[in-house]
C-alpha cells in the first residue's frame, strides 16, 4: 500500500496545497510565472532538488510572488530550495508554455553559472533532498523535463515551445 497517501504523511498535505494553490491561481490570475534554472557550480556539475510531493530529481525553482521580478525571484527560490547564492547575473535562456500545469503557464528558463552554496541544503516540508550532479552523471529519476532543458542547453537538442 502507498504510504505517501495517508493524511498522517506530511508529502499529502503539501500535494493538496499545491494543487489548491495552482487551482486558486487559474481562477485568480489570468497567467500564472515562474522560473526555474539550471544552475552550476564551479566545476560545472549541475544543481537538483527532489520535492518531498512531486517524483523525480528537478531544477530548482517556483512561482514569482506579486510585485516581484523573474531575477529576483529566481534568486530567492534558489536561496529557499537550495542555500544557493548567483554570484553572476542570470541568463535568460528561454520561456516556455507550462500547459500540463494548466492552460495558463509560463516558465522563464535561466542558466546560471558559478553559483555558490553557502551551505548545504537540509530535507525539510518542501525539499526531500538536494545537490550538485555531473551532467553525465545524472540520477536515474531526472525528470525528463529536466534532461531536456539541459540537452538543450548543451545545444544537443533544439529549444522547444513547451516545458
Amino acid at each position: 500500500m502507498d504510504e505517501s497517501r495517508w493524511p498522517g504523511d506530511p508529502s499529502w498535505r503539501i500535494r493538496f496545497l499545491t494543487r489548491f494553490a495552482h487551482l486558486y491561481f487559474a481562477l485568480a490570475r489570468g497567467m500564472t510565472l515562474g522560473v526555474r534554472a539550471a544552475c552550476f557550480d564551479d566545476a560545472g556539475r549541475v544543481f537538483l532538488v527532489r520535492h518531498s510531493y512531486l517524483p523525480g530529481w528537478h531544477l530548482p525553482g517556483g512561482g514569482l510572488d506579486r510585485n516581484e521580478t523573474a531575477v529576483d525571484g529566481l534568486a530567492r527560490e534558489l536561496r529557499e530550495e537550495g542555500n544557493l547564492v548567483l554570484t553572476t547575473a542570470p541568463q535568460l535562456f528561454q520561456v516556455y508554455y507550462n500547459r500540463r500545469t494548466s492552460k495558463r503557464d509560463h516558465v522563464v528558463f535561466f542558466r546560471c553559472d558559478n553559483v555558490r552554496q553557502e551551505q548545504p541544503k537540509r530535507a525539510d516540508l518542501e525539499i526531500a533532498a538536494a545537490g550538485f550532479f555531473a551532467p553525465d552523471e545524472l540520477p536515474s529519476d531526472t525528470t525528463p523535463a529536466t534532461r531536456r532543458r539541459l540537452a538543450e542547453l548543451a545545444g544537443t537538442a533544439v529549444p522547444d515551445a513547451f516545458w
